[in-house]
């Protein structure tokens, strides 16, 4: 055993702010707060792979810090129901094991994906009221209404007797939300009056002037736009913006209109929020399959897709693959969300292939049809004037989202600012906010059924591949290091045409000549070899192609 005590383990005398997630980028949110001994973790989120990544889907923060401390792990608590802050804990729990705190709505969204991963009955949930309280080992955490784009969103006061910290999750000031009630504006006044140690705050939209607007506004704007149109709409927004789907049939009802849902994600969402008391004004929607019955003039279909993710619904449609959903010629698709950074030409390749269809698309640039779910300037600033925090520290954003963030802090006479980067231990109190350590932190990518390091070598590899393609040489020797056959070489991605059967005959006698020129001893040796003739088929294609292509040699020895 190791007698040596933990670096990385707080005291009795210490509050710790520790993100491995979410700080410097937009999503797999993951952060920790340490005290006397424990830590308490707050959201277990996901982000999306992009062309950089071919073959991952999903990519999530790496645990591996908090899950060799697991049993000093007092408990998880998902601040809301967004992927960015609950998508990795049905793939990660098993490494974490501990107690989990959710509102009701955001329980049910995370039980749904737990049955997908055969976890039913074995995570522990513990379902909190709106603005609850608990505690959870040293933390005293109290639950504060928030409004945002999914219902139930909280922020958390984590009260320890050095004092409050309060950890916003995602917000918005929506005067008029259409879903929950309005911000609880008085527990956040009665904080400041308190004292507030510190707000760990979302910074998304640091850099936008003015408000997000209302979600009340959209819904008004939308019952104009349909109106507008005669044919069938389609209409993708985030699944989870349940205040969204019941604007959009409120909108259709005021047109005379039958609205369906089209997309797995959306029926889960309708199902966790009509069973928690959500959409109670909203008709059932239709499947995509009843869809196709209604008159063009009557159907709204709210689909999936809004990202562009090329499996989503709407994805499907624009490419004419979807089994049951066709939009024709006068056809309209309205884009009611903003673009994720990284999504653009995701998004631009779907509206091209629906636009070519001779189907109008409708975008936030063309009309009011979205609102954000993340704090302006003013709306940043309002909450400063209520909270008051001796220290802000900007997460939930990347380094410009910080650093302006940071700048409206000072301007609000905020004594202290500090910008967290994932892996740095922030010493909250006592004295002056510092960085005192730091610890192992990086990505995991879920490779089919399997999750790895983001860097792991297979993941390198398949980048190579993807910009210089594979090679693979088929060397025969016998006992004495002689070569018995010409070596073959194939390869994929990397040449075609007339010409592929001479390159690869004179790469053939490169590797040919590259292993004769070994000394005896050496050609007696399989990995010497080897790395002669993956040497050699690189340097050749480099040579004829510019290419330097991902090499295999399969060595077969008589």
């Amino acid at each position: 055993m190791n007698s040596f005590p933990d670096p990385h383990r707080p005291g009795p005398h210490d509050l710790w702010f520790l993100p491995l997630g979410g700080s410097g980028e937009i999503g797999m949110n993951l952060n920790l707060y340490g005290h006397d001994g424990k830590w308490l973790m707050v959201d277990l989120g996901i982000s999306f792979g992009d062309e950089t990544m071919p073959g991952v889907d999903v990519v999530m923060p790496d645990p591996s810090f908090i899950a060799e401390r697991r049993d000093d792990l007092a408990g998880l608590v998902i601040t809301h129901a967004h992927e960015d802050h609950l998508g990795a804990v049905a793939h990660l729990w098993h490494q974490l094991r501990c107690p989990i705190y959710a509102t009701p709505f955001t329980a049910s969204v995370l039980r749904a994906k737990l049955i997908e991963k055969n976890l039913t009955g074995q995570v522990v949930i513990n379902e909190l009221p709106i603005s609850g309280r608990f505690m959870a080992g040293p933390f005293d955490v109290e639950l504060v209404r928030m409004t945002h784009s999914v219902p139930e969103p909280s922020a958390l006061i984590i009260r320890t007797p050095l004092g409050a910290v309060l950890h916003t999750g995602d917000w918005k000031l929506d005067p008029s939300p259409v879903t929950g009630g309005p911000t609880d504006e008085a527990a956040l006044i009665r904080l400041g009056n308190e004292g507030a140690l510190a707000m760990v705050c979302d910074s998304t939209n640091a850099t936008v002037t003015g408000t997000s607007g209302s979600e009340a506004a959209v819904r008004e704007s939308l019952v104009r736009l349909f109106g507008r149109y005669e044919n069938r709409i389609a209409i993708s927004c985030f699944a989870t913006n349940v205040a969204r789907l019941d604007s959009i049939a409120a909108a259709a009802a005021a047109n005379g209109r039958n609205v369906a849902l089209v997309g797995r994600s959306l029926w889960r969402i309708n199902e966790a929020a009509r069973a928690n008391g959500y959409l109670r004004d909203a008709a059932p929607f239709l499947t995509e399959h009843d869809a196709g019955y209604l008159p063009r003039e009557k159907a709204v279909l709210i689909c999936t897709g809004s990202q562009g993710e090329p499996r989503s619904a709407l994805a499907r449609i624009a490419a004419d693959d979807h089994p049951e959903i066709v939009l024709e010629k006068g056809d309209t698709v309205i884009f009611s969300s903003r673009e994720i950074p990284g999504n653009e030409r995701a998004i631009a390749r779907v509206q091209n292939l629906l636009i070519a269809q001779g189907v109008e698309v409708v975008t936030a640039d063309d009309a009011f049809v979205h609102v954000s779910g993340h704090p302006a300037q003013d709306e940043l600033i309002r909450m400063y004037q209520w909270v008051r925090p001796k220290l802000a520290v900007p997460i939930h954003g990347e380094i410009r989202h910080q650093t302006e963030h940071a700048r409206i802090a000072r301007s609000c006479q905020v004594p202290d600012t500090i910008i967290p980067e994932n892996g740095s231990i922030i010493r909250l109190a006592p004295g002056p906010a510092e960085i005192v350590g730091q610890v192992q932190h990086g990505r995991l990518a879920l490779d089919g059924k399997r999750i790895v390091p983001l860097d792991a070598g297979v993941m390198r590899g398949r980048h190579r591949m993807m910009y210089n393609g594979a090679a693979v040489a088929t060397l025969v020797i016998d006992a004495e290091g002689a070569l018995v056959t010409q070596p073959q070489v194939t390869v994929m991605g990397l040449i075609e045409g007339p010409e592929a059967g001479e390159i690869l005959a004179e790469v053939g006698f490169a590797v040919r000549k590259a292993v004769e020129d070994l000394p005896v001893q050496s050609r007696l040796d399989d990995e010497a070899v080897r790395q002669a003739a993956r040497i050699a088929v690189r340097r050749s294609f480099n040579a004829t192609q510019g290419k330097k292509p991902l090499t295999e040699v399969h060595l077969v020895r008589l």
